[in-house]
């Protein structure tokens, strides 16, 4: 629980070291492990092509796109579970995804994620 105050509400560089931020919302391990970001795409950033992987269960997230970059910044991923023009759930253990590069403007998204056994 203290790691959460220590780092909820704050910007902190994203895992890909790739330009994106990244910033904790809420977080749970129990009854059900999740947490919730709010990630922010700016100019030149984008994430390569990646797994996330777990160390138990099954991971899911849901990505709900807030505000759209001008231009770039578009989500693929091959075996999306839903895939619209602001919605994208997809299991990032076991599929391959990514963020194109932003080009113009700046991405924000909502990035909630669980772990199911």
């Amino acid at each position: 629980m203290t790691t959460f105050f220590r780092t909820a509400f704050r910007w902190q560089r994203g895992r890909q070291n790739s330009g994106y931020d990244k910033m904790l919302l809420l977080q749970s391990w129990w009854p059900l492990p999740f947490d919730l970001y709010l990630l922010r795409y700016p100019e030149g950033s984008e994430v390569p092509p990646h797994r996330d992987t777990v160390s138990f269960g099954r991971h899911y997230r849901l990505n709900v796109i807030l505000w759209r970059a001008q231009s770039g910044g578009d989500f693929a991923c091959a075996h999306p579970i839903v895939a619209s023009r602001r919605l994208n759930l997809f299991r990032p253990d076991i599929h391959e995804h990514s963020v194109s590069r932003v080009l113009r403007g700046t991405r924000y998204v909502l990035s909630l994620g669980w772990i199911r056994q």
